[in-house]
């Protein structure tokens, strides 16, 4: 890929507004359609579209494998940490009314957790599968 040049040019102007497009869902989806899993996709795919264009290489030593295992732990635990937290304060797994006081504010709150953990997660596992498909007969 080295030597196709409109390739490189157009995916360096494209990569960010596909991340900002990944943004935008994934902080709509508690207001219409998207969230956490679709936004999750998107950074992968804006991620992967880098790798194969400038080389799986370059794209290992922007996010190194290391990194990526602690995200997918990261957003796992994200979520699992908003459930455990409506349980505390002694309401059922992942109820999001008593997070903060009022319960309109703790849903809000709790679903944006949620959905960040999700999209971190997704993100992860999509790129952490790219990179061993990739690297198979390594």
């Amino acid at each position: 890929m080295r030597h196709h040049l409109i390739l490189r040019v157009v995916s360096k102007l494209l990569i960010p507004f596909i991340l900002l497009f990944a943004l935008y869902v994934q902080f709509h989806g508690d207001f219409g359609p998207g969230g956490g899993f679709q936004a999750g996709v998107i950074f992968a795919t804006a991620f992967i579209l880098y790798a194969l264009i400038f080389g799986r290489e370059t794209a290992a030593r922007v996010v190194p494998p290391h990194v990526l295992q602690i995200l997918l732990a990261s957003g796992v635990l994200i979520y699992a940490s908003v459930g455990v937290a409506g349980i505390v304060m002694g309401a059922n797994f992942l109820d999001y009314s008593v997070l903060f006081g009022h319960g309109i504010e703790g849903q809000h709150i709790g679903i944006n957790l949620i959905e960040f953990g999700v999209g971190t997660t997704v993100a992860a596992v999509m790129i952490m599968v790219f990179f061993m498909f990739t690297g198979r007969g390594r």
